[in-house]
């Protein structure tokens, strides 16, 4: 899934489904607003860290360029992302964007599969991520949102600065949190009686 481009390696994977992605995001009104409409996004994040012990966590959702951290969990527990490198857009809810070439979850959304890197330093692929310098990424556990209609919203993922041995726990973990938190979106849109 490594695209060349002028002889270079490009890290990451090209998206062929962004423009979907991105309708059906907005259809599910899960595109970032300025409310608290992501509170539970946050709760959410709160949980995928207590279940992982990771001391970041992050509900993804990524467009054409660029994710946004609906959900986010740090040590800090504030919620601006700063601690992630993450920037504002123009909105109540700074610092929740991080360029798409930045971290995992893009290669995780493209294959559609879970993954594990306990620690990315061991794979040259993803060891040149800007996150690993810039933020002091070193380990990854993430799984794709992937709802009814076959669409991969995002992911959900945990995040360490320490090499983590995360194993087959740790992926069934994430794998579970990624299904739990897609019935609710897949409860969005559900009719609800009067």
């Amino acid at each position: 899934m490594t695209s060349f481009a002028a002889g270079r390696m490009l890290l990451t994977p090209t998206d062929r489904h962004g423009p979907a992605r991105v309708r059906r995001l907005r259809k599910l009104d899960l595109v970032e607003r300025p409310d608290a409409t992501f509170d539970s996004f946050d709760a959410f994040a709160d949980k995928v860290a207590d279940a992982t012990a990771a001391p970041f966590s992050m509900v993804n959702f990524i467009d054409e360029n660029r994710q946004f951290f609906a959900g986010l969990h740090t040590p800090a527990g504030n919620r601006n992302g700063r601690d992630l490198g993450a920037t504002a857009a123009g909105s109540s809810r700074s610092g929740r964007y991080m360029a798409r070439d930045h971290g995992y979850c893009p290669h995780v959304l493209v294959r559609r599969k879970a993954l594990v890197l306990e620690d990315v330093c061991d794979y040259p692929r993803f060891a040149g991520n800007p996150v690993v310098d810039e933020i002091g990424v070193r380990s990854y556990l993430g799984a794709p949102l992937i709802d009814r209609t076959g669409i991969a919203l995002g992911t959900v993922c945990a995040v360490d600065t320490v090499p983590r041995p995360w194993g087959r726990a740790g992926l069934d973990t994430i794998k579970s949190l990624a299904l739990e938190l897609v019935r609710q979106i897949d409860h969005r849109e559900a009719p609800h009686p009067l």
